[in-house]
């Protein structure tokens, strides 16, 4: 298995860690002091748990560039437009800066690690590309 293979699955499970963890937002888990900022402790209001959810989509979408990226899967749409791993690159490197700038020291311990996982893996991915 080469590196853009190992790092394709790695960010595939960092990115099924933060997809499973929107969907418990969006369905109600008191998770709040962990996202956004932690501005919402416990249950995220409808709103929220609504943009939680569509947090949880663009992840997803995410990985499958990722994974298509790096040949595990077939994507038309990352054949014909191969920079699409750039975007999870910058996605990655988004929520990082997001998550280490929070004023939540929770969000800041669990999503930092997670991210910056997500950040080296989609590197490696984009690089071997």
């Amino acid at each position: 298995m080469d590196a853009a293979t190992i790092a394709a699955f790695v960010y595939l499970a960092a990115s099924l860690v933060a997809v499973g963890f929107q969907i418990a937002l969006a369905l109600g888990m008191p998770w709040g002091a962990y996202a956004m900022g932690g501005r919402s402790p416990g249950r995220f209001p409808p709103p929220l748990r609504a943009l939680a959810l569509g947090q949880a989509v663009v992840l997803g979408l995410l990985a499958l560039v990722v994974l298509a990226a790096a040949g595990l899967i077939a994507l038309e749409l990352v054949t014909e437009l191969p920079w699409l791993i750039w975007l999870a690159v910058v996605v990655s490197l988004a929520s990082v800066a997001m998550n280490a700038a929070s004023r939540s020291p929770g969000e800041r311990k669990l999503w930092v690690p997670v991210g910056l996982v997500m950040l080296g893996s989609s590197v490696i991915v984009a690089l071997a590309g």
